[in-house]
């Protein structure tokens, strides 16, 4: 049975000070100013979310009312990883919505910034109703689990057509070009101007509406998945707000090397078929292992997310060259 956490509103309230808290240094004191962010830097921000989110999952996230419970620290940290890893196929396309249209790379970090504050509050709002469905609804779970089977599948049978798409047919872009005043160039990393006495929002403007309609649809698998993992209410804002918290440098990181990683989207597709099974299952997999399920789970999606890296990184042509380079 999945351990109930001895939470109250203080727990809440000091999670989302924690969140706003560190929002508010890395605007107003790290990127006070737009400038680029360089890879090195990027990368030892990443470490520091992964970091905090580590020693969230093995610290804070095991208090129960029963006491020390590592179980819900394998609950968390499977969440997580899987958040993380699904976020990875959002850094493909939020470098194709850049490049599209052109966005400097001194002005994406605020971007990703109000960006990432909007897919919080959205991305809670769908927590609190997915679990007040599964409260009331618990089969809701099943569908959830077909609707990750089926999508898992649908990743690895499917050629996906490597042409990019073309963003002016996007929905959003031509409702807002059509409702608003859209002007033509930007103003800095402003999302209004002012242009012939009226007020217009920049193209900028619509960069981030962009990415925040994106990230809703990403959100349509990854929030049934971490529902497949836990259904505990605060492990899933959490274990789902420190992955898009850690989006921002981890784009910078991975946004120019996503094309390395050839095998990563098929092996998060594995990742979702198991959730998915295993959420459609869980009922014969709990006689079956009991609360040794919850370990198999990390194990597994560890596993698979492991051996697509490896499988990637061996199938690099460079590596294969540097390989032979070096037995000759």
């Amino acid at each position: 049975m999945a351990p109930i956490l001895n939470l109250s509103i203080g727990h809440w309230a000091g999670f989302c000070a924690f969140v706003l808290g560190a929002l508010a240094l890395d605007l107003g004191l790290f990127h006070r100013k737009s400038r680029e962010v360089h890879a090195r830097e990027a990368l030892v921000w990443t470490l520091v979310w992964a970091g905090c989110a580590f020693l969230f999952g093995t610290v804070v996230a095991p208090r129960t009312i029963q006491g020390w419970d590592p179980s819900t620290s394998a609950l968390f940290l499977t969440g997580y990883l899987v958040e993380l890893c699904l976020s990875m196929d959002n850094v493909l396309v939020i470098a194709l919505i850049f490049t599209y249209f052109g966005v400097p790379q001194r002005w994406q970090h605020r971007v990703l910034f109000w960006g990432i504050l909007g897919a919080l509050v959205l991305r809670g709002g769908m927590i609190w109703l997915g679990s007040e469905l599964i409260q009331r609804f618990h089969w809701t779970l099943y569908i959830f689990g077909a609707f990750l089977l089926i999508t898992g599948a649908k990743m690895l049978l499917i050629q996906e057509d490597e042409k990019p798409p073309d963003l002016s047919k996007n929905p959003v872009v031509r409702l807002l070009r059509h409702c608003l005043p859209v002007s033509t160039r930007f103003d800095q990393e402003h999302f209004t101007t002012r242009s012939n006495g009226r007020w217009m929002i920049t193209p900028l403007a619509v960069v981030l509406l962009v990415v925040e309609t994106t990230d809703v649809v990403f959100a349509l698998d990854s929030i049934p998945a971490i529902f497949g993992i836990t259904q505990e209410p605060f492990l899933v804002f959490t274990s789902n707000i420190f992955a898009i918290l850690g989006l921002r440098s981890l784009y910078f990181v991975l946004a120019s090397a996503m094309g390395y990683f050839r095998y990563l989207k098929k092996g998060l597709a594995l990742v979702l078929v198991f959730i998915g099974a295993k959420m459609l299952a869980e009922q014969f997999l709990l006689k079956l292992l009991g609360d040794q399920l919850k370990y198999v789970s990390l194990a597994v999606v560890m596993s698979l997310i492991l051996l697509s890296i490896l499988a990637s990184v061996l199938s690099n042509p460079h590596h294969r060259q540097g390989g032979k380079g070096s037995a000759a």
